[in-house]
């Protein structure tokens, strides 16, 4: 193993080891915690409202077989809509985030579970309003449109009409709605199977510590420095996987002739069509992905041989390639100094973008800092339209990653608050697809801000392995699963047999494709594919690939040209547009191969670099 980098540069201060006993919720300090009280100002003040709103949503009913009378009426049932929903938001936001202060709190799980069953009956009691728009005839609903009272509700109602072809009769609906709970069991059987009953064991690491085997630690036993280590945790792992592959197969199965028979009880082509329709992505956006990281394959190869040589491995696996290259820092980044990283980072975004995050940051408590007992493990960011944009972290001084993850939240943060303050309640919403962008596009400015800061080869080295592996698990991993996403439904559409040697075949193929000549891949690997849990919401992994390429080249964008105007458009668009036209509006055209191909020969460039630095 190399020997630990030097701490020359002032980027950092050396870090001190310790150990200390986890606090209990109510010894952390007030300001190291979030402030709800612009949500509620206290549990009383949430339980008033939520009463208020059980009395209140059931006037959606008075509305009902009248929205297709006139205009007007249309109108008021959506701001009735709109009023009940945006107090729902909130309600679900308090609730949410008291519990992942302290999931164990009694009050906190009662007030979330209560909140879950009003959600029900809101959702059934709103469910024909979507159905009873689809049947006003198209020459009334155009008439309906060009009247100015509803003109701040001609781009949600343009999109919902968009899915007419697809939406059903108000007795086929509720029909669906009623067997959606049993149509996904699937996931509730792979996370319970996966989660609950498997067990796999005990393993001792290179400090000679015996830890429990989990889903968590996994990844934790994978880039502990001892080979030996590393494939004992993939062996025994995967042991307790091939013990129940038939049951994960039936499951994943399941999952996959539901996604099916929903796309054709909505009649859509396929399943790849239905869960990109309503983001109105085209199917060669999806293609297109897919066949640029095909052509640019050879710099991943190289990337492992570069790993196999300098971990001097006789032969390299995957489970090889997550320990790290470069050992990470022993510094001490306090909180508030991660916060100054951050914003300086992100000068490129104007003083407005800055001083608002600052402030949010270090004043006005958006962020829950550190880990207590209890609360949720990793981080997010949670805004709604009449709230701050809250950051959940369990930050750590020592640990140099959770930097970056500061700024991956603050980016979703940001998106939510430029959203909020230029769009309406109807168009604030942002999809998942743009979600990514702005999240990945902070971690972007961060690595080059860092790697401009720094002359130390170790440090740089450091930086850029660190981007490597991002762009790897996040664009190349992520697109292989996306492949195999296509693959597997095609087989169902196609009426062939989905079973455990169908699935382990398709995987097969793709992971020699995307590991490439080097590396030796174990027969249990065949397994990985059902495991993902991400499977079991068909289609979306692919959006964190086309998330990344588009904040690469967005970031490299706004960099040479020094102008942000684009990318800050960008994020007070919304949802008011569809992503790809959004997107396009910001400089980034993702109906063309190029910013997959910009980000896949930042990929190259940046192996080069570390080969250069590692010689």
């Amino acid at each position: 193993m190399m020997a630990p980098m030097s701490l020359t540069s002032p980027l950092w201060k050396e870090s001190e080891t310790g150990s200390g006993t986890l606090l209990l919720r109510a010894e952390v300090r007030a300001e190291d915690t979030w402030d709800l009280a612009p949500l509620y100002t206290d549990d009383a003040a949430w339980e008033a409202e939520f009463q208020a709103v059980r009395t209140e949503f059931g006037g959606i009913a008075d509305f009902r077989g009248r929205l297709g009378t006139d205009a007007s009426t249309l109108r008021d049932a959506m701001e009735f809509d709109k009023s009940v929903s945006m107090r729902m938001e909130q309600l679900n936001q308090y609730a949410a985030l008291r519990v992942t202060e302290d999931s164990s709190n009694g009050e906190s799980l009662t007030r979330e579970s209560r909140l879950q069953a009003l959600f029900t009956r809101v959702g059934e009691a709103f469910s024909y309003i979507s159905p009873e728009i689809m049947e006003i005839p198209d020459e009334v609903f155009e008439r309906f449109l060009s009247d100015p009272v509803l003109s701040d509700w001609t781009i949600p109602l343009r999109k919902l009409r968009r899915l007419k072809a697809h939406t059903l009769h108000a007795r086929e609906e509720r029909l669906l709605a009623l067997a959606s709970a049993s149509l996904q069991g699937h996931q509730e059987t792979f996370s319970q199977l996966t989660n609950v009953d498997m067990k796999f064991g005990e393993l001792a690491d290179s400090e000679g510590r015996t830890r429990t085997l989990t889903q968590s630690s996994f990844s934790s036993f994978l880039e502990d420095g001892s080979p030996e280590v590393r494939r004992g945790a993939f062996k025994q792992f995967y042991a307790e996987f091939t013990d129940h592959q038939f049951a994960l197969a039936s499951s994943f199965a399941s999952s996959v002739r539901s996604d099916v028979f929903h796309a054709r009880a909505r009649n859509y082509p396929s399943a790849l069509e239905a869960a990109l329709f309503h983001d109105d992505v085209p199917v060669a956006v999806y293609d297109n992905l897919i066949g640029s990281v095909h052509s640019h394959l050879e710099p991943l190869y190289r990337y492992y041989s570069l790993r196999k040589r300098l971990l001097k491995l006789p032969e390299i696996h995957p489970y090889d390639t997550f320990v790290p290259l470069v050992p990470e820092f022993r510094v001490r980044i306090s909180f508030d100094e991660a916060i100054e990283k951050v914003c300086g980072a992100l000068t490129p975004l104007g003083d407005d973008y800055v001083a608002t995050l600052r402030e949010g940051l270090a004043e006005r408590r958006w962020c829950d800092r550190y880990e207590n007992k209890g609360k949720r493990s990793g981080a997010f960011s949670y805004g709604t339209y009449s709230s701050p944009p809250y950051i959940m972290m369990n930050y750590k001084e020592d640990v140099f990653s959770d930097v970056y993850t500061l700024a991956h939240e603050a980016g979703h943060s940001m998106h939510t608050w430029f959203s909020q303050r230029n769009q309406s309640y109807q168009n604030y919403h942002y999809p998942i697809f743009l979600a990514e962008v702005a999240s990945t596009f902070n971690e972007c400015l961060l690595t080059d801000h860092l790697l401009r800061q720094t002359e130390d080869r170790r440090m740089r080295a450091f930086i850029i392995s660190r981007q490597l592996n991002d762009i790897r698990s996040t664009l190349y991993r992520q697109t292989m699963f996306a492949e195999f996403e296509r693959e597997v439904h095609a087989i169902e559409e196609r009426d062939e047999a989905l079973t455990l040697e169908s699935f382990k075949k398709v995987y097969r193929a793709l992971l020699e494709r995307y590991f490439g000549p080097d590396v030796v891949l174990d027969p249990e690997l065949d397994l990985e594919c059902l495991r993902i849990p991400h499977f079991y919401n068909a289609f979306y992994v692919y959006k964190y690939a086309t998330g990344l390429s588009a904040a690469i080249a967005l970031s490299q964008a706004v960099q040479e040209s020094g102008d942000a105007g684009g990318y800050l458009a960008f994020l007070k668009s919304g949802g008011s547009r569809f992503p790809i036209e959004t997107l396009k509006a910001a400089g980034v055209d993702m109906g063309t191969p190029e910013p997959v191909d910009t980000a896949l020969e930042l990929f190259a460039r940046r192996v080069g670099e570390l080969e250069e630095l590692l010689a």
